[in-house]
This record gives C-alpha cells, structure tokens and sequence, in this order.
C-alpha cells in the first residue's frame, strides 16, 4: 500500500502514476515517495501487461524539488559525509532504476519542475512539458548551499551539453517551456490538458526504453572534455566562480568539479562521484546556514510570521507618500505595482512630478528588455497622482513619511497629514536613524505610529524592517505587515532604538573600514578584504554612495542626542575631516573616498594616502576579514541583549537582504553560532585588547558563551 503515488493500468497496457502528496500543497520528494517510486516502476516493469510508464503529478506543479526543512537539519543532526553521501546516492539508484527498468518511461510536466523534481523528470525517456501553466524548470540548489544530487550534474550535461547544463546548474537559471524545448530539455510541448494523452502517445507508438547516455556510441552534445569549447567553457567557468564566490561559497565549486569529474567516466560512476560532492556540502555548515536563512526562514517571514493574530486581513486600497525624493519615488513604484492609488506628494509640483517621473524610467527599461507593455505602463502612472496638497490624502488606508532626516520636518508633516486622513489611517516613518517612539511624539494617534523603513534602490532590495514605538499597537503591526506582503517584500519586526537594527549594525560595518583607514591601512586593502569576507562593496564605497555628509550628520545628531554617553569614534574624525576640510562629501557631489570621472571608472582618490598615511607594516587580509565581520556580528548580538532584535530569524534576514551581510554565513546571529559563541566571545576578547572598547564583550553575552548557549536552538 503507498500513500504518495496513485497506480492505474489502462486497457492499452499504460501504467499511469500520478504523484499526489496527501496534505501537502505542493509535492516534494520525500523518503515515502521515493520508496514507492521505486517499488511502483518495478511493479510495473515486472507486469507483462504493462507496455511503459507515464509519471505525472496530481497537483498543479510536478515536483517543487527535495524536503528542505528535513536537510536544513542534518548540519544539526550530526549527518556525516558518509551518511549525507548515501543520502544523495539512494536517491541516484531509485532514479536510475526507472530509467534502467526495461520499458519506456514517459513523463508527463505538468507544472514547475524545480531541483529533485526537474531530476526525476530527466530520468525519464521521454518529457512533455505544459506550455499553458507557466512552468519553468530549473536547478536552485546552488543558491542555497547545494548541488542536484540525484543525478543533475550527470544527465543534464549529457543531455543540453555543458555550457546550458552550466547556465542551469551554477547559475540557477530557470527555463521555460520554449527555451527547454530548444535545448533540449524536453521533447515536446502541449497544453496542460493534452501532457498525459501526449506521453501515453509516446510509449505506445514510440517507446524507446533506453537512455541515450547508455547507447552505444554515446557523445555528449556540444562536444566532450576534449573538445576546445568545453575546454573554455570549464576555463571561463573557474574564473567567474572564483570572482563571484572569493572561495566563500562551496557548492558552485563543488557542483562544477561534479561535472567535470562525472562526465569524464562512466555514467555509473559520475553519479557516485555527485554523491560524494553533495555529501560534502550537506554535511557542512554553510548548506544549513544558507538553507535556514533563504529557504525556510525567508519563507516564514514572507508568509508573515510576526503578524499579531486575531486581527483581520487588510489591504492597502490608497497609499499618501510625503517625499518625492529616491526614497519615495521608489516606495510609489512598487505600490503602484501592486495596484494601489499612490498619492506622491512634495513641497514643489516639480519634484513630486519628478518622483513620479522615476517610475517611468523603469517602466521605459522593462519594456526595451521585454518585461512589460506600453498598456501595462499607461495602467501604472495612472495609479500615481503627484501632488503639493495634503488634502490630497484624504482616503488614505496608509501614509509613508519619506522626508529628509530632521525631527521638526518629520513632525510637521506629521500634523499636517492627521488633519486630513481618516482617523483609522496608520502613519509610517521611512528614517533609517530617528527612534520611532521620538518622532510618535508630534502624533495624535502614536499607537497607530510605525516605522517602515525600505532599503535603496527600492524597486530591488527585497527587505523592509518594521520598527515598533513604545505605543505602537497591534492593529498597526498587522496592517503594516499585510502591506509589506501586498507589495512582495520580506518584512522583519524590531522594536526601537536609534538606528534600529540595520542601520545600527551597518554603520560598524562602515565605521571599522574608516576606522582601518584612520590607523593607517591601506584603502585599497580594506575594500578588497570586505569583498574577500563576501560583503558586496567596500565600507569606504558604500559611505561614498550614502554619501559622507549624511554619515556627518547622522553623526552630529547622535552626539547631541547621546551626549556624555557618545562613543568616542576614530571613524566621525576621518568623516568630518573628509567633509569640513577637504570638502569630499561623496559620490552625489562628484568625490569623496573615491573620485569618479566622467570618461572612466571610479577610483580610490589618490589623495587619501597624504590626508591618512599608510603605515609602513600592513595587516594580513584574514585579519581585516575577521574585524569587519565580528564589528557587525557583535553590534547584532548587542541588539538581541537589548531587545530590539526579538527573534534571531529577523536578526539573519535582516542583515543579508538589509545591507548584503555574506549569505553563506546564514547572517550576523548564524555567523556567531557556526563559529561557537565560545570561540567568538574569545575573538572579541583579542580584539578588544588590540582594536578598542567598541569588541568589548557584554556579560550577558559572555555568560552565553560560559554556557555555550547559540542563538538558534
């Protein structure tokens, strides 16, 4: 008896199964159905009156790939290579044994085929993809730590050559019905209601039950190892995964060395080679980090975990931005998007027009690259009214507050939006800085008072953090979440402090690497140490972008506000030196750490090694690494003790989709866990002793370490 696979034989002798996860929305392979995927193909490859095989889902998409929230344990578990190796290879012989049954084997696609799925469907002889689902095939276990283990990094080369099966395998990249078609992924398209009639065709009038890499003669399409485009495709391959990945990454390396090491013998013996990869990476900390974080908890948080319970479902139907600058330009854009009324409004008639004006520069892109239509451009700049009026908000569900970062700004269009809007209207701060609970203050109705702040350019940065005033209700958490979910962002929920959590942690990050500069290390040796320790631009690039007089602002105001308490801070000197003195303020002004010419790409600015000297002995990169990461890592950590992070999922997310924290760390909470709280704790410790005060370690954290408690459990 099977609970997975439901098993029929029609009057022509065609043994039809068709996989049906029961109480799961989308099938996955589990050990369940691969055991009765086995002992079902060999029933029927067993019973004379069966003529062939067709393999079909009986949900809208075929196979959505492996049971992830069952591997993102094994790390935890204690899984051995050994144990992950075998893992990987029983799923190989189940999968070779239907193609090595001795009957015809067809699979009919009825919807997306992702990872295990699309492996299960190259096992087959014969594939007839959907073309009316919008189904896409596709290997995505690159981008979480991972390699296809049952049989990808073998069948797929064989099949559509290397350099497709490089673009599908280390590139992530999903095909859809044509593109499959053309590579030859597939062997023919039909509409959804036609695959299995289509497949059932095959076996009948066709039916060839052998693989073509098991056929005498075999050559793979596009040419072997020996052949010169292999050669510069596997060539080519290793210098861009050594630039994209810095050797922080194992599975695209590993992933490649399968294929390149597989296809050069046997088909048999490639796979037990996968095998042994995929074992390698799943038995290792950075498949768990990167599955936890961009699989599983990413996924909670998408399907809002922190949404308080017991309140209604809401919906943005009218949205008020106040502030047409990047910020709120781009906040219109997506909300628009989405099919909300987006009222933009500004001081002047020509920046509010200007802020909408940038949602026409996308729209322009997207239609010159295929994206979308002019009618799709025209619905879209109709749902945004630019405007200088606040009675224009009258009618607004939500109002986002985008204005320039000054208390008495915000809290003037503060007042001047609770005039008109409707009393059960939720008012949002977008500052990256100013305590949310401070600026509630100039609020009539603080509990309905939140912070939403986005990240830029908003139109990408898939994340918005949600920041709770000390008055802010459950109500307001709730519809803001439902926001954030209608315009398909990933939110995170933490409570106030000034910088919050991604902006407070960020500028460790920013101020170390100036800090490294003040000290006398070289500029160009702390860019690349930060993009060697997987951050994705340089501390001194990024406060270029963000520009140094913002950095000087932000840091004047905090001083003010902290007084006495004010840290003292090698980084504000560098800054405002770089800004009072030498009037370098950042790339918007043309110059700042780097210059950037017209005719050429930007440089460091020749004139940092006469303003900040390099010292004579240079620190080694590993050094710096470590210093730029354990800064953010230690800041996060700080953050949990003082209750602004509540939940070290949000902690994790937040830092990679915040600001680019390395994801095959997992995240700055993570980054401390795969460590050891213990050997961190010690790190910091040495770091404190060299480096200063800012690595001192808490006692709440260090009495964690003394019991050797993670953050995740």
């Amino acid at each position: 008896m099977n609970n997975t696979i439901q098993y029929a034989v029609d009057q022509d002798g065609i043994a039809l199964l068709t996989i049906d996860l029961p109480g799961m929305p989308m099938n996955v392979l589990t050990p369940e159905l691969m055991e009765d995927l086995t002992t079902l193909t060999q029933d029927a490859s067993e019973d004379e009156n069966v003529k062939g095989i067709v393999i079909t889902s009986g949900k809208k998409a075929f196979i959505a790939g492996a049971d992830i929230k069952d591997m993102v344990t094994a790390y935890e578990r204690g899984v051995t290579h050994k144990e992950a190796t075998e893992f990987s290879y029983d799923l190989n012989r189940t999968l070779r044994k239907i193609e090595t049954c001795g009957k015809p084997v067809a699979i009919a696609i009825n919807g997306l085929a992702l990872g295990g799925g699309l492996e299960v469907c190259l096992a087959g002889h014969y594939r007839v993809l959907a073309s009316d689902t919008g189904a896409v095939l596709g290997f995505p276990e690159v981008n979480i730590g991972l390699l296809p283990g049952a049989g990808g990094t073998q069948r797929t080369p064989r099949l559509i050559g290397f350099r497709n099966a490089a673009t599908m395998v280390l590139q992530c990249r999903y095909q859809k019905p044509e593109q499959a078609l053309q590579m030859g992924l597939v062997h023919e398209l039909a509409p959804v209601a036609e695959v299995v009639e289509r497949a059932r065709r095959w076996v009948l009038e066709e039916g060839d039950a052998e693989q073509p890499w098991d056929k005498k003669g075999f050559k793979i399409p596009g040419g072997g190892l020996t052949h010169p485009a292999t050669a510069q495709t596997f060539m080519v391959g290793n210098a861009l995964l050594a630039k994209n990945t810095r050797h922080n990454y194992p599975a695209p390396i590993a992933a490649q060395s399968a294929m390149f090491e597989g296809c050069s013998t046997s088909f048999d013996d490639g796979l037990k080679i996968e095998s042994q990869y995929f074992g390698s990476l799943l038995s290792g900390p950075v498949a768990r980090n990167m599955m936890r974080s961009l699989f599983v908890n990413k996924g909670k948080a998408d399907k809002l975990a922190r949404r308080p319970e017991g309140i209604e479902k809401s919906k943005v139907g009218k949205l008020g931005i106040l502030g047409a600058g990047m910020m709120g330009a781009g906040i219109a854009y997506v909300s628009a998007r989405a099919g909300m009324e987006v009222v933009l409004l500004d001081t002047a008639i020509e920046n509010a027009e200007k802020g909408k004006a940038y949602s026409e520069g996308l729209l322009r892109k997207a239609i010159e690259r295929g994206r979308s239509t002019e009618e799709k451009a025209a619905t879209l700049l109709g749902l945004i009214t630019p405007t200088t009026s606040y009675h224009d908000l009258a009618g607004c569900d939500l109002v986002i507050e985008a204005v320039f970062e000054n208390q008495s700004l915000k809290a003037d269009v503060t007042a001047k939006t609770e005039a008109v809007v409707p009393e059960n209207c939720i008012f949002a701060s977008n500052t990256s800085t100013l305590p949310i609970t401070g600026l509630a203050e100039a609020s009539e109705r603080p509990e309905q008072f939140i912070g939403l702040h986005f990240f830029s350019p908003v139109d990408k940065m898939p994340l918005v953090e949600i920041i709770l005033g000390e008055k802010t209700n459950d109500e307001a958490v709730a519809r803001s979440l439902d926001y954030i979910q209608q315009i398909r962002k990933t939110p995170i929920v933490v409570n106030d402090s000034r910088g919050f959590y991604t902006s407070r942690v960020f500028s460790t990050f920013t101020g170390e690497g100036i800090t490294m500069l003040s000290e006398g290390i070289k500029p160009a040796l702390i860019e690349n140490a930060a993009k060697f320790a997987g951050m994705p631009v340089g501390p001194l690039a990024v406060t270029d972008e963000v520009t140094l007089e913002l950095a000087y602002k932000i840091g004047k105001e905090t001083a003010a506000a902290l007084g006495q308490d004010y840290p003292a801070d090698a980084s504000q000197e560098v800054i405002r030196q770089m800004v009072e003195e030498l009037d370098r303020k950042g790339k918007r002004f043309g110059k700042g750490f780097y210059d950037y010419p017209a005719d050429s790409k930007k440089h460091l600015w020749s004139g940092l090694e006469e303003h900040f000297p390099a010292r004579e002995t240079q620190p080694g990169i590993e050094e710096l690494q470590k210093r730029l990461l354990n800064i953010q890592a230690l800041e996060t950590a700080r953050c949990v003790e003082e209750g602004v992070v509540t939940h070290a999922e949000d902690g994790d997310i937040g830092s990679i989709f915040g600001w680019g924290f390395p994801a095959y760390t997992g995240g700055t909470l993570s980054y401390i866990d795969t460590m050891g709280v213990q050997k961190f704790v010690a790190e910091c410790d040495r770091m404190a002793e060299s480096y200063g005060d800012r690595f001192k370690v808490s006692g709440w954290l260090r009495e964690r370490a003394e019991q050797n408690q993670p953050f995740f459990t």
